[in-house]
Formats: structure tokens, C-alpha cells, sequence
């Protein structure tokens, strides 16, 4: 099950997207893998991660939200290089402001103490959306076993953190520092998904339901979402909840 993204900052999924604003279909050159491999991921949902929502769910909601906070906090490091490489400055300061104070005062982010401060939480941006940004197009549409939907943009973005550009998983898994391990990065994006899932259990089932073809919904989700986050379209729209999916591997 991917943690790809179609929401907000809550991580839940956006299920009503709009149609319009421009937005133009993306080629699916692979279609008949992707039905393959969507099938497979599919199935693991159902075996593996359907199940440890479940259970994730059986946590009191304090500790629930301290873990979704830490989590969003955590993926600052990501949207922070993103927000210059866009030339977001502003907003790359009220992050930088936000994932200091959070990470001390709130504990590695458990606590959202800058929102009590009035420094609201901003969108999250990666190194996908910086290339859309930049002018690339998105390119074919294909599937990915475990992390889900994604373009050839999109996979490019997600290379950029392998290389160093998510700093999280640089001082983890390409430096093992005295502090941190390679285990971390993995659990941290382990229960990123689980978190994920989680939150939209009635969202999956409701798409499950209604979807006529629901490997066609999802990828009509997938390219939407990702089309409005580049643009920064304001995503102001009828939706059982106002998030987006966040790929595994980039956020």
C-alpha cells in the first residue's frame, strides 16, 4: 500500500478532486503492468497494511497525533529546501521557524507548539513538485510495487532525496552518524504509511465501493493532486477530508 498522496496536512485522502483548472490527462504507458502491479499492491493492503491500521487505531488518539505530528514535522527537512528551490522564501522561513521551534519545544515534533504560537503549518513541497515547478512535465504514469502511483517526474524527485536531498535520509541511511542508523529512516517511513492508512480507512472503503474501476480512480486522483500541488491551486473542494496521499518515498 502506497502513502502516495492526495491531501493536506492531515494525511487524509481527497476524494472529490476537481476536473478542471486546466488539468490535462497524462499519458499511462504501461497500463497493463500497472493493473499488475496495482493488483499487487492491492493485495498486500488487504494482507498487511489494512490490518496494522487496525491496529494502529487502537492507540489512544494522544499518542496517535503525537506520532502524526512528529512525522509531519520530520518531513520539513524535505519541504524546507523546496520551498527556496521554488523560490518560496517566505514560506521556506515559516517552516524553518516551525521545525526549530517543534523539534525543541515540541519535543522532535510531537507537539505542535509553533501552531500554538500562531506559525501555522504550511503545504508540504518536494523535489517532484520543484521540477514541475521548474517546467518539467510529468511524463507516463506508472505503479511502483509498495510505493504506489507515481510519473517519470515524480520518481526523479523521489531519486533526488536518495542522493542526499532529504537530509533525514542522509544523516540515516548514507552517514550512518553515531546518533542515528538506517533502521530509523525505514521505521520512520514504516509507520509514515501505517499513520497514512490509518487515517483513511473509511476514505479506501468509500473509493472501493463507488469506483467502477478503481485502478482508473486512483491514477485520476494521483495526477489531479499532483497537478494542483505544482500549480499551488487552492484545493478547496467537496472531499471527505482535505488531504493528499504523501509518496513513501518523498515526504
Amino acid at each position: 500500500m502506497s502513502n502516495t498522496s492526495f491531501a493536506g496536512d492531515d494525511g487524509k485522502l481527497n476524494i472529490n478532486g476537481n476536473k478542471n483548472n486546466g488539468f490535462k490527462e497524462v499519458k499511462d504507458c504501461f497500463e497493463k503492468i500497472n493493473r499488475g502491479v496495482f493488483a499487487f499492491n492491492q493485495g498486500l493492503d488487504k494482507v498487511i497494511f489494512k490490518p496494522l491500521a487496525k491496529g494502529y487505531r487502537i492507540f489512544p488518539q494522544p499518542i496517535r497525533s503525537g506520532t502524526s505530528n512528529a512525522l509531519s514535522n520530520l518531513s520539513t527537512v524535505v519541504t524546507i529546501p523546496n520551498n527556496v528551490l521554488q523560490g518560496q522564501f517566505k514560506e521556506s522561513g515559516i517552516n524553518s521557524a516551525r521545525f526549530l521551534i517543534n523539534t525543541t519545544l515540541g519535543v522532535a515534533g510531537i507537539f505542535d507548539v509553533a501552531s500554538y504560537f500562531g506559525i501555522k503549518k504550511r503545504d508540504k513541497e518536494d523535489y517532484g513538485q520543484t521540477l514541475g515547478v521548474w517546467g518539467a512535465g510529468p511524463g507516463c504514469y506508472f505503479v511502483l510495487p509498495v510505493l504506489g502511483p507515481t510519473t517519470v517526474r515524480d520518481s526523479l524527485g523521489s531519486v533526488v532525496n536518495l542522493i542526499g536531498g532529504d537530509p533525514w535520509y542522509n544523516v540515516t541511511v548514507l552517514n550512518n552518524t553515531e546518533y542515528f542508523t538506517d533502521s530509523d529512516y525505514y521505521v520512520s517511513r514504516l509507520v509514515s504509511g501505517i499513520d497514512f492508512r490509518a487515517k483513511n480507512l473509511e476514505s479506501f472503503e468509500s473509493l472501493e465501493k463507488n469506483s467502477v474501476d478503481l485502478y482508473a480512480s486512483v491514477r485520476s486522483l494521483y495526477l489531479q493532486d499532483r497537478y494542483r500541488k505544482v500549480r499551488n491551486i487552492d484545493k478547496t473542494t467537496e472531499t471527505l477530508s482535505d488531504d493528499d496521499w504523501e509518496e513513501l518515498d518523498s515526504q
